[in-house]
This record gives C-alpha cells, sequence and structure tokens, in this order.
C-alpha cells in the first residue's frame, strides 16, 4: 500500500496549497447562507417545536459543505489531471485500482471533514446546536464524505471536459443536495413532497447527520444508516469495476 498512501499524500497536498479557495471558500459561503437565512428566519420558524431555526440550520449546512467539497476533490483532481496530461505519470505507476480507490476517497474524505469542521468552528457561534450522540455525526460525516468522494470520482472518469464536470455538479448534486432538507424539515413539506423526498439519498445523509447534533430527526438514524451504507457499497462497487477497467483512462 506504500503507492497508495504516497497517491493519497499527493491529494491532500494539492487541495492543501491552496486552501484559499478549497477550504476558505466554502467556510465563507456557509456563513453567508447562515446570517442570510438566520436572519430571515430566527424569529418566526422553530424546528421539531423547540430548535431554534440558526442552530437547526448549522449541522445541514456542515454536512452540505462536507458532501459538495469532498465530491469536488477527487473530480476536480482527475478532470484536471486528464486535460493537462499529467495523469499519465500515474498510469505508468504498478498501482492497483483499489490503491486509486482509497487514495482518492481518502483525500476527499479528508477535504470534506476538514471543511466542515471549519464551517462549524466559525457558524457555532451563532447558535451551537449541541451535541446529542457524537457517534451518529461521525458516522454520517464519513459515510457521506466517502459516498461523494466515490462518486466524484465516477463523475470524473466519465466526463472529457469541464463543461461536462460542471454539469454533473449543477444538474445532479447541488439539486440533490438543496433538497435534502439543508434549510428546512422535511416533515413540514406537503405529503407529495415529503415522500418525493425519501427517494434522495442526500435527505438521508443530512437527516441522520442532523440527528447526532438534536437526538431527533425526520426519520429513524437506523433508517438513514442503511439507506447511505447501501448507496455507499453501491457506488463504491461501480467506481470500483470503472478503475479496474479503466474507463476513459487508458482508451
Amino acid at each position: 500500500m506504500a503507492g497508495a498512501r504516497t497517491l493519497f499524500y499527493k491529494e491532500v497536498l494539492r487541495f492543501w496549497k491552496v486552501s484559499f479557495q478549497t477550504v476558505g471558500a466554502p467556510v465563507l459561503t456557509a456563513v453567508l447562507y447562515l446570517l442570510i437565512f438566520g436572519h430571515v428566519l430566527e424569529d418566526h420558524v422553530k424546528v421539531y417545536g423547540q430548535i431554534r431555526y440558526t442552530a437547526f440550520l448549522i449541522p445541514g449546512l456542515v454536512m452540505m459543505s462536507v458532501l459538495q467539497n469532498a465530491f469536488a476533490n477527487t473530480s476536480s483532481s482527475l478532470i484536471q489531471s486528464k486535460i493537462t496530461g499529467n495523469l499519465v505519470f500515474l498510469l505508468v505507476t504498478p498501482l492497483s485500482h483499489w490503491a486509486w480507490f482509497l487514495a482518492y476517497v481518502g483525500a476527499a474524505i479528508v477535504r470534506g471533514l476538514v471543511v466542515g469542521l471549519g464551517v462549524l468552528a466559525v457558524t457555532v457561534w451563532f447558535g451551537p446546536p449541541g451535541l446529542a450522540q457524537p457517534l451518529w455525526v461521525l458516522a454520517f460525516a464519513l459515510l457521506g464524505a466517502g459516498l461523494m468522494g466515490s462518486l466524484g470520482l465516477i463523475a470524473g472518469l466519465w466526463a472529457e471536459k469541464f463543461d461536462q464536470m460542471a454539469a454533473f455538479q449543477n444538474f445532479l448534486v447541488m439539486p440533490m443536495t438543496m433538497l435534502a432538507g439543508v434549510f428546512y424539515s422535511v416533515s413540514t413539506l406537503p405529503p407529495f413532497w415529503q415522500t418525493a423526498s425519501h427517494f434522495n439519498p442526500f435527505f438521508y445523509m443530512i437527516d441522520g447527520f442532523r440527528h447526532g447534533f438534536f437526538g431527533v430527526s425526520d426519520v429513524s438514524p437506523w433508517i438513514s444508516l442503511t439507506v447511505v451504507g447501501l448507496a455507499f457499497l453501491a457506488v463504491s462497487a461501480v467506481t470500483l469495476r470503472l478503475l479496474k477497467s479503466g474507463y476513459k483512462i487508458r482508451n
């Protein structure tokens, strides 16, 4: 696994060298969301009958940042390597598909968690959400980041230019994240939209993560864990299959 460790270090160093963009910018974006939505709705919305809206919003923003940045790390790294041509330097190494997967997804998890901790550290002063069950927080953060890192690898393998990658993110990742209950509880939606939300796997990541802070959620955390775990296994299996076949890498 020496090669996997080296590639993992390279991927972590890649995003950390430009941390002002890869870490600082997402934190600022989350703070702006909090200031705007929190200021407008703080005095008008109570969630689960007792939780202040600002406190409710913070875990959603943290998890949204984790998911989006885990996806961005693997997808942007792979598409940049393909377009600039430096991917050939990895192809000549005796790295297995497992080494590629562990290195890229591992680095994506690191970036997602770093950004998430940054968002939490800055926003927690506006409305401390508490930490009722920290193990749920850790479990969903790791699984969610791993799932999105795997999905980012699929997107990076599929895309051949930046606008294809942007389409993948803007028309799939962003809508599914925004409609997953980041800014609201799905229990407040009409019955049709509540049902539709339960078909969105991103909802279970955010709802389970939020359960770790408040001890309450829209669905059982065990249901959320099952859905997210199965989704992670399915996406990881597809990613490993594509890496093993050399899909759009060696062609």
